[in-house]
């Protein structure tokens, strides 16, 4: 039974209102995109920049140069192996592919340089200089193959006990392939240029949290349940 009918309607309206704007928020409105959609790609517009750390791993892989290394990696089938040995062999090192493991030998800095060199272009959304004036495919494909081969190549290295070669691959890894890969296309900005617009989101969210719960109070209120101590 509602025992207070004015409170138990405001807030059907306020829940009402709550769905109807979610639905105007999953809607295409926000320069063609939903309000998610939009607000993702402005984080990530906004994060990208805090997330270049390519010259600080360029630091570290800096002092391998002139050290000659023989490693493994594994691939995932044998055309990725082929592919791999291609990454490699622009490193001017020598890749000789065995089924779907390429052994791998050479200058260590030269081959770190190379996939950092192919890391900074990703990063900088110049794809072209990696899959046409390059490689000759996909750049997301060959920083999926970087990925594949520093992850086995650190895997190797630890299993000899080089552990500080090992560390450097692990680096290349996840500071220089996953972000170029993740943020590829995005365009970085400032967090200056978009003060108003992440103080706006952030309010709203909070309003719009609040609102959703203010809707279902006033509901069991009017209804006639209460908390009470």
């Amino acid at each position: 039974m509602i025992v207070d009918k004015k409170e138990f309607g405001l807030g059907v309206v306020l829940f009402i209102a709550f769905w109807a704007v979610f639905v105007v928020l999953l809607s295409p409105v926000f320069e063609g995109k939903n309000l998610l959609d939009y607000m993702d790609n402005l984080y990530n517009t906004i994060s990208k920049k805090s997330s270049y750390y390519i010259p600080a791993v360029k630091k570290k892989a800096a002092e391998f140069k002139g050290q000659q290394v023989e490693f493994s990696v594994q691939a995932k089938d044998a055309d990725q192996a082929a592919r791999m040995a291609k990454l490699f062999e622009a490193a001017k090192a020598t890749a000789i592919v065995e089924g779907k493991s390429v052994k791998i030998s050479g200058d260590m800095g030269m081959i770190f340089d190379n996939v950092l060199a192919d890391t900074d272009a990703m990063f900088n959304n110049n794809g072209q200089a990696i899959n046409q004036n390059k490689y000759g495919y996909d750049e997301k494909k060959v920083m999926y193959d970087w990925w594949n081969a520093m992850k086995s190549a650190e895997a190797n290295m630890n299993k000899e006990g080089k552990f500080k070669e090992g560390k450097v691959f692990y680096q290349i890894m996840t500071k220089a392939i996953e972000p170029s890969y993740n943020y590829y296309g995005i365009v970085a900005t400032d967090i200056k240029e978009k003060v108003v617009m992440v103080v706006i989101s952030l309010a709203g969210y909070v309003i719009y949290t609040m609102w959703y719960g203010f809707a279902i109070l006033f509901m069991f209120e009017g209804w006639g349940m209460k908390l009470e101590h």
